[in-house]
């Protein structure tokens, strides 16, 4: 038996052991806490209402490999900032707020999440889900009789994602020490850290953040493009968090990567399959990116874009061939903006982008 072969698990137990390595255990938290949510609008027949399930439920991103009393405040900090970027954007598209509301919630969200990431130590340490929560939710047109009922899904999804994410405890508690063996250990400790918050890579990361994100914006809009939001997040994505390395290649990731999730999403949609097959191929998709995305960001973006792309379809179902050309104009476009101020931050002083 070679070396490798001898390194690889033999055993059904071993096979689930060497899994776990790999964040199953993160994986299916996410896929389990975006499922039922969904699931749930899906048997009441409210799939209109899928973009609030579904931001909620994010909140299970929050807090992997963390002990149980950090993760409650990581996880609860996460769930919070993503209700208040869901209600604030419901709350725009309910009154028909003017442009600049939104752009001035959009500043408010991405400052507000950047410091609260290092100042927590939150991960992921980027605005990304609380800008995609505002911008998707300001977008939806909403009934002002509706606001409260939409919020709420929100936060009843992101109540059930906080308690599958403290779930481990309860199932430790019952295995007790005999089985110890079959968790993952929790290394992560994440500090409260005040000084984070006059750190100036932190504000060169909020001036990335907000400059790029309003850019992206208003060139989508003034090109037509439709879904303007998904400009503003691909710059999100791109630009790296607080003390990160400023490297090209993931600009190059999430081009590649969603031109890749795109041609995956089009096999999904095109047959027009019913909405509860829709349904477990999101919830695949949120299994399998959570699996990769710590080891490859374009891999992980082949299947974070059917889950976007999915959600949105079940929410306001339009033409397939529209939805995937906008999502793939708008990411290169927020793309390319975000690799624009990449490099012209290497232009900064050493002392500002030492990680």
């Amino acid at each position: 038996m070679s070396v490798e072969e001898a390194k690889r698990p033999q055993s059904l137990t071993q096979r689930l052991r060497s899994l776990s390595a790999l964040d199953v255990e993160v994986a299916s938290r996410a896929a389990l806490a975006m499922a039922v949510p969904l699931f749930v609008l899906l048997a009441l027949d409210r799939l209109d209402l899928a973009a609030y399930a579904s931001f909620g439920a994010m909140t299970a991103l929050y807090g992997r490999s963390e002990p149980y009393r950090l993760r409650f405040r990581s996880v609860s900090i996460a769930a919070t900032g993503l209700v208040v970027s869901v209600a604030l954007g419901t709350t725009i598209a309910a009154t028909g707020a003017a442009l600049w509301v939104t752009a001035l919630a959009l500043v408010l969200v991405i400052v507000c999440g950047l410091v609260l990431a290092a100042v927590f130590g939150l991960f992921p340490p980027t605005p990304l889900f609380f800008v995609f929560g505002l911008l998707v939710c300001a977008a939806v047109p909403t009934p002002s009789g509706e606001l409260v009922l939409r919020i709420g899904i929100a936060v009843c999804a992101a109540l059930f994602a906080l308690a599958v994410s403290m779930s481990g405890w309860l199932l430790r508690r019952i295995a007790g020490r005999r089985h110890a063996d079959w968790f993952k250990t929790l290394p992560r400790s994440p500090r409260i850290r005040w000084s984070a918050a006059r750190e100036p890579q932190l504000w060169l990361a909020v001036a990335q953040n907000v400059v790029g994100a309003l850019l992206a914006g208003a060139l989508a809009m003034a090109f037509g493009i439709g879904h303007p939001y998904w400009a503003v997040v691909s710059v999100i994505a791109v630009i790296p968090p607080p003390h990160a390395r400023h490297s090209i290649s993931r600009a190059v990731h999430r081009i590649v990567g969603t031109a890749i999730g795109v041609l995956v999403t089009g096999l999904l949609l095109f047959p027009e399959p019913p909405p509860l097959v829709i349904l477990i191929a999101v919830v695949f998709a949120q299994f399998a990116a959570e699996i990769l995305v710590a080891r490859n960001y374009g891999a992980a973006l082949v299947f974070v874009t059917p889950l976007a792309l999915g959600v949105a379809h079940l929410a306001s179902p339009l033409p397939v061939g529209t939805l995937l050309v906008d999502r793939l104009i708008e990411t290169a476009l927020g793309a390319a903006i975000g690799l624009l101020l990449v490099l012209a931050a290497r232009l900064l002083p050493p002392r500002i982008l030492q990680p």
